[in-house]
């Protein structure tokens, strides 16, 4: 069987991870999101995907490659063009993107499925394309209920007693939603519904086509199904997917590593002083990094492999990427540390460097900058901690 993974997004609401990681590579416990996608495919007999990609394809293709690791066939559909001999993208849209496919060779040739590239997913597939081939269906959106404040981020649906769509909203206000259920980024299409897509433009499945088939009183149904569904299209959604993995509340997401210590788990070679740091797990270390003696770490808290955390630093409930060096007395609390970045839960980000704080987060593979005395570290705190 076959699908198709919408990977070709810009992630503008993820930076500035976005800015050198393409959305579906954003890892999950060093995982990328996307894999989980390719494993769930395989379980139900989707072995045939098509990748769209654009920013940053190459990430994409050279992790994935054609599929074999991963127990599928991975084909992928470029939407850009070169300019001055480099990769510009240019996505055609969720939609665009299904027909530039087709048009290249009719890839589509029987019930397919659709997921976006940017969320955990633990869905029975089977069940759901079982639901759309007995209702004839020629589109199929997978929903769930969220509450009626969260709706304003994604599409809402409205659809009778079976099943059948009635109204699709993209993102309204809150005041103006018609129902609670909301647009997962999950389809079960036909191949015919790609004649309602226009050739060689930018058009979006839930905001353009999918209007477009309720108002033609189109065969298009929606399933509304009890599954874990974790959506990483913000920083503060990727901030509370990893809480949710340390704290066992996504269940298809293992923690990585060996489990040293109720609650902490470390990659392989951490140098750390069990007697001389205070770890409160949940916590999540990635392998050669190096805590020094008088750190603290609280969980729920992800540290990435080759960082370097300093004596008498504080790290709180906060995510720490690769190769980030934090210095002594530094205090993070709910915080996410990408780069020269530092991001908060609700997504407001410090550009270290630009604030001239490129000595308080570092590159671990830098040599270990200068750092001076008190003042430096309490205005760290004020800028950086609580």
């Amino acid at each position: 069987m076959k699908a198709m993974i919408l990977a070709a997004g810009k992630g503008t609401r993820v930076r500035p991870i976005t800015y050198t990681v393409p959305k579906p590579m954003i890892p999950i416990l060093q995982k990328p999101v996307m894999e989980f996608l390719l494993e769930l495919l395989r379980q139900h007999g989707f072995t045939e995907v098509m990748v769209n990609v654009s920013h940053l394809a190459n990430e994409i293709e050279s992790y994935f490659r054609d599929g074999q690791r991963f127990g599928v066939n991975i084909a992928y559909s470029f939407e850009g063009r070169i300019v001055d001999g480099q990769l510009v993208g240019e996505a055609l849209g969720s939609a665009g993107g299904i027909r530039r496919v087709q048009d290249f060779n009719c890839f589509f040739d029987d019930t397919f499925i659709v997921l976006c590239g940017d969320a955990l997913i633990d869905l029975d597939l089977t069940a759901a394309v079982k639901f759309h081939r007995e209702q004839g269906a020629i589109a199929t959106v997978v929903t769930k209920s969220m509450p009626r404040e969260a709706v304003s981020s994604y599409g809402v649906v409205v659809a009778d007693e079976q099943g059948r769509i009635q109204t699709f909203q993209e993102k309204p206000s809150v005041a103006e939603a018609l129902s609670t259920t909301i647009n997962t980024g999950i389809y079960i299409l036909e191949p015919e519904v790609i004649d309602y897509i226009p050739q060689n433009q930018k058009f979006d499945l839930g905001s353009q086509l999918f209007p477009r088939l309720v108002e033609m009183g189109a065969p298009f149904y929606a399933i509304d199904m009890d599954f874990e569904w974790v959506d990483i299209g913000k920083v503060p959604d990727y901030w509370q997917a990893i809480r949710g993995v340390l704290l066992g509340e996504i269940k298809n997401v293992e923690i990585p590593g060996t489990q040293v210590a109720p609650g902490i788990y470390t990659g392989l070679n951490v140098a750390v002083n069990w007697d001389k740091v205070d770890i409160e797990g949940p916590v999540y270390i990635g392998g050669m990094t190096h805590i020094e003696d008088g750190a603290r770490i609280v969980g729920p808290t992800m540290i990435g492999p080759n960082c370097w955390v300093c004596s008498g630093a504080t790290v709180n409930n906060s995510i720490i990427f690769d190769y980030s060096r934090l210095g002594p007395k530094v205090r993070l609390v709910d915080k996410l540390v990408f780069g020269r970045y530092c991001v908060d839960k609700d997504g407001a980000a410090i550009d270290v460097q630009a604030a001239a704080l490129d000595w308080l987060i570092t590159d671990s593979r830098q040599s270990p900058p200068h750092y001076e005395p008190e003042q430096r570290t309490a205005l760290a705190q004020l800028l950086i901690g609580e």
